[in-house]
């Protein structure tokens, strides 16, 4: 499976409400909202001033190519290969891709966990 590091720094953070400018941009930007919080992952130059938490220093690997919804333990293996190195991850998942969040400080040993173990490591960032 290729795995694509993008070149983006992010932030995840919680927001009081969505910003519809940063919405519609054509940058990096995932939402979730729940009855008890709105979460937003987006570029760190473009994080609202205000948010309610924030943590910055992330970068992310992009599973390549769309994922049938019948497949399993795709995410799973590749979250059990990194903790098993101590490298922490925040998933995401769209329709058709999936990422996976890793602190940057960790990133070049995650990606080298990962091409260690089958995963073809594509550029696209610095790792």
């Amino acid at each position: 499976m290729d795995i694509q590091v993008l070149e983006h720094r992010l932030t995840v953070c919680k927001v009081k409400s969505f910003d519809r400018d940063l919405l519609n941009t054509d940058s990096f930007c995932f939402t979730a909202s729940t009855g008890e919080e709105n979460s937003l992952v987006c570029l760190t130059e473009k994080t609202p001033r205000e948010t309610i938490a924030r943590e910055d220093g992330w970068r992310a690997l992009k599973l390549c190519g769309q994922l049938d919804f019948s497949l399993i333990g795709i995410l799973a293996r590749i979250a059990e290969l990194l903790a098993e190195k101590g490298i922490s991850i925040f998933a995401l998942s769209t329709y058709n891709t999936d990422y996976i969040l890793i602190k940057e400080d960790k990133l070049s040993a995650g990606a080298q966990v990962l091409s260690d173990n089958g995963y073809n490591i594509l550029p696209g960032g610095q790792v």
